[in-house]
C-alpha cells in the first residue's frame, strides 16, 4: 500500500472539516414551493385586511381617483356593487370615509343620523350582514375648513372636537357600525367616545384607535379621494412628529388605559419600526394603514414596467405583517384577494 502524502492527508482534513460545518445548511428547507410554504413564518390572510371605500351623495357616481389608479369616489348603490364583488372575492372589512354634499364649522355630516357613511353603513349590514363595517371617526372631511376639529382664531381645539367625536361615533354606532376608528389624533378622544358609547348601549362596539398617526407625506393622494386637504396649515400641532418613536409607545399607552380594543400605526411602510415596537409594548392586536401614498408609488411604478406590482404588494403587506401587525387597511385588498384564489 502506497504512503499517504502529508499534502492528501491535509486535503482530506478540510474536506471532513468542510462537512462538518455544513451539518446545518439552511437551502435544504427552501429547496422547492411546498418546503417553503411549509415552514413559512408569516402569512397573508383576507381576514385580515380591511378595504377603504370613499362614499359621496348622488346616484350612479363611480368616479376614478385620478392619483389612486383603481380606487374610486362611489354613491352607495355603486358601493354596493363592490362590497358584494369584494364579499365574493373572500374580503370580510371595509372602513369607510364619506365625503358630504355640504360642509360646515360644526361637522354636521360626521354625527347628523342622515349622514353619508351612517347611510351607507345600514346599507350594507342590511344586504351583506357578515361583512365587518368599520366607521372612521373622524371631523376633516366635514368640516369646511378641512381640519380634524373645532377651529377657533386660528387654533384646533381638542375639547370641543373630542365632544363631536364622540357623538360621531354613537351615531355611527346607531347606524350599525361593528368598530368605530377614532383618526382625529385629538387628546381623550378614546375616554370620552367609550363613555359616550357604552352610555348609549353600545358597551359592546370595540374602538379601533389610530393611535400612532404621523403628519405623514404619504397621506397627499388621500386628501383628493376624501377631498379633506386642510384650508390653512397642516396637522403637524396634533398629528405625531415623524423623526419620534418613544412619544408614539406614549400615545399607544394611553389609549390602551383610556379603553382603545385594538390600537394602530399609521403609515405603515414607513414606520415599521414602530409597529415592531408596539408589538413589544402591548398585546393587544395592532392595525396598521398602508396609506394612499405607499399605495400609489407601487401602482405609478408597475405602471411604468419598473417593478412587478404582484410580487412588490405581497412583500410590502408580508413586511407589515412580519413587523408585528395583525390587520391591514390597504387599498391593495382586492387585487391581494384575487392573486391569493
Amino acid at each position: 500500500m502506497s504512503p499517504v502524502s502529508p499534502t492528501q492527508n491535509s486535503l482530506t482534513a478540510n474536506v471532513l472539516d468542510r462537512n462538518d460545518r455544513l451539518k446545518t445548511r439552511m437551502r435544504r428547507l427552501r429547496s422547492s414551493p411546498v418546503l417553503r410554504g411549509m415552514v413559512r413564518e408569516t402569512h397573508i390572510r383576507l381576514e385580515k385586511l380591511i378595504y377603504p371605500l370613499f362614499i359621496v351623495e348622488g346616484k350612479g357616481i363611480r368616479k376614478p381617483i385620478s392619483s389612486m389608479p383603481g380606487v374610486h369616489q362611489q354613491s352607495i348603490d355603486e358601493m354596493l356593487r363592490e362590497v358584494e364583488s369584494i364579499a365574493e372575492s373572500g374580503l370580510r372589512s371595509v372602513i369607510l370615509f364619506g365625503i358630504p354634499e355640504k360642509k360646515d364649522p360644526e361637522a354636521t355630516g360626521a354625527w347628523h343620523a342622515d349622514g353619508i357613511v351612517q347611510r351607507a353603513t345600514t346599507e350594507i349590514k342590511k344586504r351583506f350582514p357578515e361583512m365587518l363595517v368599520v366607521a372612521d371617526t373622524c371631523l376633516c372631511e366635514y368640516m369646511s375648513h378641512g381640519h380634524c376639529g373645532v377651529v377657533e382664531d386660528g387654533r384646533i381645539l381638542n375639547d370641543p372636537s373630542v365632544d363631536i367625536l364622540a357623538r360621531a361615533a354613537v351615531s355611527q354606532a346607531r347606524a350599525g357600525a361593528d368598530v368605530i376608528a377614532p383618526s382625529d389624533m385629538m387628546d381623550g378622544r378614546v375616554a370620552a367616545i367609550r363613555h359616550a358609547l357604552d352610555a348609549s348601549g353600545f358597551a359592546d362596539i370595540p374602538i379601533m384607535a389610530y393611535s400612532a398617526k404621523y403628519a405623514s407625506g404619504f397621506y397627499g393622494p388621500f386628501r383628493e379621494a376624501a377631498e379633506s386637504a386642510p384650508q390653512f396649515g397642516d396637522r403637524s400641532s396634533y398629528q405625531m412628529d415623524p423623526p419620534n418613536s418613544r412619544e408614539a409607545l406614549r400615545e399607544i399607552e394611553l389609549d390602551i388605559e383610556e379603553g382603545a380594543d385594538i390600537v394602530m400605526v399609521k403609515p405603515a411602510l414607513a414606520y415599521l419600526d414602530i409597529i415592531s415596537k408596539a408589538r413589544e409594548l402591548t398585546n393587544l392586536p395592532i392595525a396598521a394603514y398602508n396609506v394612499s401614498g405607499e399605495y400609489s408609488m407601487v401602482k405609478a411604478a408597475a405602471a411604468n414596467g419598473w417593478i412587478d406590482e404582484r410580487r412588490v404588494v405581497l412583500e410590502c403587506l408580508t413586511g407589515i405583517f412580519r413587523a408585528g401587525a395583525d390587520i391591514i387597511i390597504t387599498y391593495h385588498a382586492p387585487d391581494v384577494a384575487a392573486w391569493l384564489r
